[in-house]
């Protein structure tokens, strides 16, 4: 049973996408002239790898709003009631005292939202409760996290299960067999069967990159999720052994462009797993800038999964903290 008000068979009646390999699909007409240039994809990335000279005040300020892109995450097999309230509470408090900032009352710096599985949502709503009267949104992991190997109904169910214990954001994951033999109508349909059952939670679609097999099977694969619905496309579950990789990235936010021209619906997007550091973060936002645009840099279209890079950004903010101030001490007394 999924609960009062959701019913598998309402789920299944919602879908719009037919099967057979005949029927024409929606979709097809984005797949048509998707293809990657990998020399040139990796060639790219290599540029945003390049060392660029950045104003210590400008990384500040890019490090503090990076904090507000973050869904920090939490998925160990051994996660507590109190793993998530620590959690939750590095969430709603994750930097204390950037005194270059004092007197900018209108700075609030917390994370994006906390990332959990379904069991321990109602541990982050609880925790919240106690940390601050604005809680953050929680996102669970579900459908068949993180291999995509279960049943499509289950995973639906899953979903759903989810929205209704509290969860306002949902990342799901993709059979990654349907990308590796490009049966793009039912990946289409499995993506769009789990949308319909979020009843208007925030989706993010996971790929799974690193077992996707091309960058050309990543930009139609990214296509055809956006299209069933996905409110974002994400990289990785973090589980496999290849995560989240520039030329990945780029692919994937050329693949939004695309959806977007076509569509004129803006998708987001979410890089996940092996971003650790804050030159990492550094490299993620300014390829959400060169290839998206500035309208991008906001959590309502970009955000980050990671679970251990918050503790490098606030170390560098502090490093960063202590310069500004070093300098607008030495300006004063001259």
């Amino acid at each position: 049973m999924l609960g009062r008000n959701i019913k598998l068979e309402n789920i299944m009646n919602d879908l719009k996408v037919g099967d057979g390999a005949k029927e024409q699909r929606p979709f097809e007409y984005l797949l048509k002239s998707a293809y990657v240039n990998d020399n040139s994809v990796h060639a790219d990335a290599v540029k945003l790898k390049a060392p660029f000279p950045i104003d210590p005040e400008d990384e500040l300020r890019i490090l503090l709003q990076s904090i507000g892109f973050l869904d920090l995450t939490s998925l160990s097999a051994d996660d507590t009631y109190a793993t998530i309230s620590k959690l939750c509470c590095s969430a709603v408090k994750p930097v204390h005292d950037v005194k270059s900032l004092a007197g900018d009352e209108n700075v609030e710096i917390r994370t994006a939202s906390v990332c959990v599985y379904p069991n321990r949502i109602q541990d982050a709503a609880k925790a919240m409760s106690l940390y601050t009267s604005k809680p953050l949104p929680i996102a669970a992991v579900a459908g068949g996290f993180p291999s995509g190997q279960y049943p499509l109904l289950t995973r639906a169910a899953e979903v759903a299960w989810c929205v209704e214990h509290g969860a306002s954001e949902i990342d799901i994951v993709v059979d990654r067999s349907l990308v590796l033999l490009r049966k793009w109508g039912e990946l289409h349909k499995e993506v769009n069967t789990m949308v319909v059952a979020g009843k208007g939670a925030k989706i993010k679609v996971i790929l799974a990159v690193g077992e996707c097999g091309s960058l050309e099977n990543i930009l139609r694969a990214s296509l055809v999720c956006m299209d069933a619905g996905a409110h974002f496309i994400k990289t990785s579950t973090g589980k496999e052994v290849v995560n989240a990789t520039l030329p990945v990235g780029i692919v994937m936010c050329r693949a939004i462009k695309i959806f977007y021209s076509r569509t004129g619906k803006k998708v987001g997007f979410k890089p996940a797993g092996g971003i650790r550091t804050y030159q990492d973060v550094l490299e993620w936002v300014l390829l959400i800038k060169k290839e998206l645009g500035n309208d991008w840099l906001s959590p309502s279209l970009f955000r980050i999964g990671a679970s251990s890079v918050l503790a490098s950004i606030v170390k560098r903010i502090a490093v960063l903290d202590n310069q500004i101030q070093e300098s607008r001490k030495s300006e004063t007394t001259k």
